[in-house]
Order: C-alpha cells, then structure tokens, then sequence
C-alpha cells in the first residue's frame, strides 16, 4: 500500500497526523509530510482510517 497526497487540496487539518502520527506529519509551516509513504501492513487499519478521516478528502491509497 502506498499513500498518495494531493496537496493542492490539502489544508493541513492534521487529523491524519493525530490518527497515524509515525505515518503524517504538519511541520512548523503546517505543511503535511509522509513519514512513510508505504506504511507496514500492520498499520493498514490505522493509515485506512486516517486517509478515510481526511475532511478534504487529500489522501488517497495505491494498493501495491
């Protein structure tokens, strides 16, 4: 599974970073970086909430 951003629509709400902080990160600028663009199975759940819970719907998943 790799995760995609689409950061023209990305508004930096952050709750992906609150449901998978070892997965997304805001910087200082609030700008979201992937800690881990293809996360290990066993966070599957957890990265799937996150992208499902993006209120912009800015997170997508590529399944491998």
């Amino acid at each position: 599974m790799k995760i995609k951003v689409d950061y023209m629509v990305c508004e930096s709400n952050g709750i992906c970073t609150g449901l998978a902080p070892e997965v997304f990160e805001l910087d200082d600028d609030d700008q979201l970086h992937l800690l881990l663009p293809e996360p290990p199975s066993e966070m599957t759940d957890r990265v799937r909430h996150a992208v499902r819970s993006c209120p912009k719907a800015a997170l997508s998943l590529e399944e491998n």
